[in-house]
């Protein structure tokens, strides 16, 4: 008896068949087998029926002929794709491909690739779940019909080479918006009145002459003189001493979401690398008793945990802290997440005893980094409170009055494990009516600061507070703004570029809906109910694709054209007329205004009127001589070469990586496709997927 395992990723299916005997064959799909065509709208519409023109991708064929023939002979053939939507719906193409129906085909999940984990999930299998993969086509055909219709208008209207996509605008929208408020921004000036008593207490004023102080109390020099000239001579004596106690409870373990803030706040990874890096935690890492997952699964919106891993949290908290570490009951955690999928686990490690000390013998630097940040915020989050000591002391003068804040911590509690506490600020022993004289007095003059700029971090936390987007769509859709130079990170800040303005303003007015978040909130809520079998997956693109239509229509005629051509005072070589500068989407270009009769171009940087724009290293070496590589622009786009051409001529069209290939160690290249990213080795050709969703 053979059965047939179906999983999507190489590295996962390598994990599973670790656990497994020799009469399972598992095999992967590497990732969608079946998608919308690349050339084509590839969805037909009659009316209000939508049916999508689903093609096996050419690199995928061989795959797909493999499968067929370990079907042929297999007694069973389970579906384990990932849990999620997305995971849904490969399974559903991967029925389709090979000639089954999807509903007959055994379907099984699991949180976690572990040997318990796998053998439950082989012994209560479902049936496929079409409610999420009807979401998931919605999902999907909503995203073709805005790209595929919206984005030429574009072209049109403003400049060649942009895109337009549902959650994409909406989120370059926020950080439009927050430059907005930026340049708009008037500073007010205030000051403030800094204070020491003896042995360098810094006091807060919070009165004087029976007005509260505040931060923008005092605006001008002359009220700020006064009160020092009221203050510095003053008699001071301590009106009233409080303490209280606070306790500090431990936050969640992670979701997608707060993983991608923490890693990007802590360890400074952009949300691509976080996913890129939990993908393969989870996939399976190599370790003496072969492959295991280290992590449970890395796009969820859930905090349940299993009830075996709080037991064995709480287990390891006792024996390693001590009782007073361990609260009475498990700490349980719900999500506010809009449409959380609660059937699903939070982010944990699939093994306390694989501590990160151990796990420091089998993960590279970056992938140990995120794996401890996972394991302690896990093992944290199960820990009792930390408790401090809270000193408020008020201190009187004759007009005015002093706040002093004193703390101790009195125990760590989940400190122990995960975070770094404030620094205990110990007052000496005072009494109420003890005197008090000032050490030193001065005004500052300050200014209110403007908003600060999203980080990528910031970003993701506002997409889910407003319910924009799922946790399988921060990542790459930071990454489609940053690659398309739509924004720019600087300084771990996301800056929209004058190209974003434009963008944005000609949605504002034109399309509302598409950057409107509340529009795209509740958009993704009706997906929701799709998943959940209260909506119709057909009504939903109904209602949304017709005025939509008509709103592209109207646009064709009512929007002006954005493209600016500024003449640059020559003659085109070809036919006489006048040469400009032109915007496309790798940046300026001369163009002839005789456009499109005329085609001719050449590049910015071979006219000796502008200056050439240095290539931006990417932190990588150069395989053949060590060097530094630069990213390029060249007549086709982007590609990557050494910094110390024309001595060395390396190349490669796709982004080169640190990782070398399993087989052969050479350096491999990270390819972005729209059927996912994959490294590959540019020598031998082996292929790993690394996202699934993005």
């Amino acid at each position: 008896m053979s059965k047939l395992i179906i999983v999507e990723s190489p590295a996962k299916a390598k994990t599973i068949k670790n656990f497994l005997g020799s009469e399972y064959k598992v095999i992967a799909s590497k990732g969608h087998i079946r998608d919308l065509p690349k050339s084509s709208f590839g969805i037909k519409i009659d009316g209000d029926n939508f049916t999508p023109e689903y093609r096996i991708s050419s690199d995928h064929s061989a795959i797909v002929k493999e499968i067929k023939e370990l079907a042929k002979s297999a007694d069973t053939i389970y579906l384990a794709t990932d849990e999620d939507r997305e995971g849904e719906a490969i399974a559903y193409h991967i029925a389709t491909a090979i000639g089954k129906k999807p509903e007959t085909l055994p379907r099984i999940v699991f949180h976690e690739i572990t040997k318990g984990a796998i053998e439950a999930a082989l012994a209560n299998p479902r049936k496929l779940d079409m409610n999420s993969v009807n979401a998931q086509q919605a999902r999907r055909l909503l995203d073709r019909i805005v790209g595929y219709k919206l984005s030429p208008l574009l072209n049109i209207k403003i400049q060649r080479g942009l895109s337009a996509g549902r959650v994409q605008s909406s989120a370059l929208k926020i950080l439009v918006d927050r430059e907005r408020e930026i340049r708009e921004f008037k500073p007010i000036e205030y000051f403030s009145i800094d204070t020491k008593f003896k042995d360098d207490l810094e006091v807060e004023l919070i009165e004087f002459q029976g007005s509260k102080i505040e931060k923008l109390t005092i605006t001008n020099a002359q009220r700020a003189k006064y009160i020092l000239d009221n203050i510095k001579d003053d008699k001071f004596k301590v009106k009233s001493i409080e303490s209280k106690e606070r306790k500090t409870n431990p936050q969640p373990p992670f979701m997608t979401s707060t993983l991608q803030q923490s890693a990007s706040n802590r360890l400074g990874f952009s949300p691509k690398k976080t996913m890129m890096l939990a993908q393969s935690l989870y996939e399976g890492v190599q370790t003496n008793s072969g492959f295991m997952g280290a992590i449970t699964y890395m796009r969820t919106d859930s905090l349940n945990i299993a009830k075996e891993a709080l037991s064995a949290a709480r287990e390891l908290i006792k024996s390693e802290f001590g009782s007073k570490y361990l609260p009475k009951t498990a700490n349980i955690y719900t999500t506010k997440s809009k449409g959380a999928q609660e059937a699903h686990e939070a982010i944990r490690p699939t093994n306390l005893s694989f501590t990160p000390q151990i796990a420091s013998q089998y993960l590279d630097k970056d992938m140990l980094r995120l794996y401890t940040l996972i394991y302690n915020r896990f093992l944290a989050s199960q820990m009792s409170p930390s408790v401090c000591e809270i000193q408020n002391i008020i201190i009187n003068g004759k007009n005015c009055e002093f706040k002093l804040l004193g703390k101790k911590v009195s125990f760590d509690g989940f400190y122990r494990v995960y975070g770094d506490m404030d620094k205990d600020k110990i007052l000496p022993p005072l009494k109420i009516d003890d005197n008090m004289s000032i050490q030193s007095i001065k005004s500052t003059k300050h200014e209110t600061e403007p908003p600060s700029r999203y980080s990528e971090a910031g970003l993701v936390k506002k997409l889910e507070s407003l319910g924009i987007g799922r946790p399988s769509t921060y990542a790459p859709t930071i990454s489609l703004l940053t690659s398309r130079d739509y924004v720019k990170v600087e300084k771990k800040q996301l800056i929209p570029n004058d190209i974003a303005f434009t963008i944005t303003s000609v949605l504002e007015d034109n399309f509302k809906d598409i950057v409107d978040s509340e529009f795209t909130s509740k958009m993704e809520e009706k997906l929701d109910d799709i998943a959940e079998n209260k909506a119709d997956w057909q009504e939903v693109l109904s209602n949304f694709y017709h005025p939509f239509i008509k709103q592209i229509d109207e646009g064709k005629t009512n929007i002006k054209s954005q493209k600016v051509a500024e003449p640059i005072g020559e003659k085109c070589p070809d036919c006489g007329g006048e040469l400009v500068k032109r915007k496309g989407r790798f940046g300026e270009f001369i163009a002839c205004l005789n456009f499109p009769k005329c085609k001719y171009t050449k590049n910015l940087a071979n006219s000796n009127k502008f200056e050439k724009k240095e290539p931006s290293k990417i932190g990588i070496q150069c395989p053949d001589c060590g060097g530094e590589l630069v990213e390029r622009i060249g007549k086709k786009g982007k590609f990557y070469g050494c910094a110390n051409y024309p001595k060395c001529n390396f190349l490669s069209k796709y982004k080169p990586i640190i990782d070398k290939c399993p087989k052969c160690n050479t350096q491999m290249v990270l390819k972005e496709l729209k059927k996912g990213n994959f490294k590959e080795c540019p020598q031998c050709k082996f292929k790993e997927e690394v996202s699934n969703n993005e």
